[in-house]
């Protein structure tokens, strides 16, 4: 119940960001997110042992997210900076495992967020399908997964998913986040629907199993408990950092 209750009153507010709120309040609350989010990956990487990323990691991302210039640039930058800082670092055996933490953190929680907004500014549906997506995804993997599932996709990394859930999600992205892209954008094909909305919810997918083998390797069930019945932020949109750079991959790559 707690599960249905905190969705119920978040996408409401996401829809309405998404779709009709003015840039400002838009970038107020992806920031927020990011932060929420890195704060949760801070706490799964400090649990290996290499130490805590430590609070650089939060001025990196927020300067990925508002670079608008060459992103492969400023992401070497960073990388050439953390790996001279590591030297600083008390215990010289953790100081690279630990730079290494801190630049995974920034490009798989700000390099990810960041796509959302590129792919609003096109058209606020895409990123509203691109939330989509993984929104029906999970739901059709929930419940089929909970009472038909019967074969492990990931026991050692997932227990409880398998394969009649993904099965579940693919088709309920597919029917849902598909049409409402043909309803909603124009010009995309029922192919490309299909095909991209496959690759999109395939992507989710293997984001939320990669999301719980960090954990596993850390010894924790979530990253948080900032949302009742779902556990941490990172828990709940796995999914979607995945799926997004993928969505905005394809548009730029087919112009």
């Amino acid at each position: 119940m707690k599960r249905v209750l905190t969705a119920a009153a978040l996408i409401p507010i996401v829809v309405y960001l998404v779709l009709w709120a003015n840039f400002w309040a838009f970038l107020a609350v992806l920031v927020t997110v990011a932060l929420l989010c890195y704060r949760e990956f801070n706490g799964v990487a400090e649990a290996y042992g290499f130490g805590a990323p430590g609070p650089l990691g939060y001025g990196a991302g927020l300067l990925l997210l508002a670079w608008r210039q060459e992103t492969w640039l400023l992401v070497l930058g960073i990388a050439l900076i953390l790996l001279a800082l590591a030297m600083r670092a008390g215990d010289l055996a953790k100081s690279l495992p630990r730079a290494a933490l801190l630049l995974a953190g920034i490009v798989y929680i700000f390099g990810c967020w960041k796509c959302a907004m590129p792919l609003r500014e096109l058209n606020p549906h895409w990123l509203m399908y691109a939330l989509l997506v993984n929104w029906v995804g999970d739901m059709g993997a929930y419940y089929v997964g909970r009472r038909w599932g019967r074969h492990k996709m990931a026991p050692r990394v997932s227990p409880h998913k398998s394969w009649e859930g993904a099965a579940a999600s693919m088709a309920a992205s597919v029917l849902i986040a598909g049409a409402y892209l043909l309803r909603f954008v124009p010009g995309v094909a029922v192919a490309q629907a299909v095909a991209l909305t496959v690759a999109a919810n395939a992507a989710g997918q293997l984001g939320d199993l990669t999301e719980s083998a960090m954990k596993r390797g850390a010894g924790l069930k979530d990253s948080g408990a900032i949302l009742p019945g779902h556990g941490g932020l990172l828990d709940r949109v796995d999914s979607t950092l995945f799926s997004l750079p993928l969505i905005y991959a394809y548009l730029k790559l087919a112009g």
